[in-house]
């Protein structure tokens, strides 16, 4: 598929046509794209913001305050390209103009003051100043803690205040034992992780203190999350969460299935039935939980934990991938995509070293 701007100037020269490479989507499928697929992924994020700044541009009256933070990105662009791209990929710019482009469509005049605010003073002013950076064996993995500005509500649970000193050091000391679970235990997914991530987002917990996370669809690059003391769960979490983004991106360059239809299917870690998308969504990101577990299992101690969680979701996912398939929703694109899933768990190998093609009489 290619990106393609529009007819805005700065748009035009800012992204040349880009080609999914097929080996290239396959490995984003069995999630194993590495830090090539998110430059790519990354890529289309960035022709779909200017798509939308300049389609805002187009829909605001004259005087709206728009066209000077605008002028002033494009300006960036030619002069200081890292801020310019750190600018256009601030996670809720894509939610912002989605959301301005909605209220012009209904007649209204949006406040886009935000807008300005983050082309002239950077990440800080939408998110706030807090900056995390853990390195291990020479992997770097930099954040923000985004404790406050507009649009956190988009991630489904309720955002947690401004953090504290102490509450920043505390999620320094855990993204720190994360990082170190996925660096030496999971470089695979560490790589791709560190290339993406630009934003946690702290959330309340959910009742009774159980963790919550989430990754929105239209905040690439950001992952939210309460805090959590386990550095092998917030490990998890991380490449959890970064799948759903990871695979967000890639819905935006090439579709998998077709519009949404009333259907709705089984997703085995859920009680509610659910639309296609959202099972695709789960079962994506549930083959990195079983990718993760099965590693855990092989490279850590204790292993019964790994073990009893790689079965439970291990069979949870080959389930779901075959409802998905079986769904007669998915476009060739995502037949192949969902296929490659069954292929990578497949070659996972579970605790006793049987690989689920041999435990279930069947070839890979």
């Amino acid at each position: 598929m290619s990106v393609l701007p529009p007819d805005a100037p700065s748009a035009l020269d800012a992204l040349a046509p880009t080609d999914f490479d097929p080996d290239l989507f396959d490995s984003v499928a069995r999630a194993r794209g590495g830090p090539v697929a998110v430059a790519v992924l990354r890529r289309g994020q960035l022709g779909k913001r200017m798509v939308l700044t300049a389609a805002v541009r187009r829909s605001l009256p004259p005087g709206a305050g728009f066209e000077e933070p605008y002028r002033l990105l494009s300006r960036m662009r030619r002069e200081d390209p890292d801020r310019w791209q750190g600018t256009l990929l601030h996670p809720y710019l894509d939610e912002g103009l989605a959301r301005a482009l909605a209220e012009c469509a209904r007649g209204g005049r949006p406040d886009l003051a935000w807008f300005g605010e983050l082309v002239h003073d950077g990440p800080a002013a939408l998110s706030g100043p807090h900056l995390l950076s853990a390195e291990c064996d020479g992997a770097v993995l930099s954040v923000r803690l985004a404790d406050r500005g507009p649009f956190r509500a988009v991630h489904g649970h309720p955002p947690a205040g401004e953090q504290s000193a102490d509450e920043v050091r505390r999620w320094q000391r855990a993204l720190d034992g994360a990082w170190r679970v996925l660096v030496r235990r999971h470089p695979w997914h560490a790589g791709a992780v560190a290339a993406c991530l630009s934003t946690l987002v702290p959330l309340s917990p959910g009742p009774g203190g159980t963790a919550v996370s989430s990754a929105a669809r239209r905040a690439y690059g950001a992952v939210a999350l309460s805090p959590s003391g386990d550095p092998v769960l917030l490990a998890l979490t991380l490449v959890h969460e970064f799948l759903h983004v990871q695979l967000g991106a890639l819905l935006d360059l090439v579709p998998l299935h077709g519009p949404a239809s009333p259907a709705r299917y089984h997703a085995p870690w859920r009680p509610d039935p659910r639309p296609l998308d959202a099972l695709l969504q789960g079962t994506y990101a549930h083959l990195g939980v079983c990718d993760f577990w099965s590693t855990e299992a092989a490279t850590a101690e204790p292993r019964h934990r790994a073990e009893r969680e790689y079965t439970t979701w291990f069979g949870h996912t080959r389930g779901a991938v075959d409802t998905l398939l079986g769904s007669g929703e998915l476009l060739p694109a995502g037949l192949r995509f969902t296929e490659e899933m069954r292929r990578a768990l497949r070659a996972l190998h579970p605790p006793g070293g049987v690989c689920e093609g041999e435990a279930h009489g069947r070839t890979g």
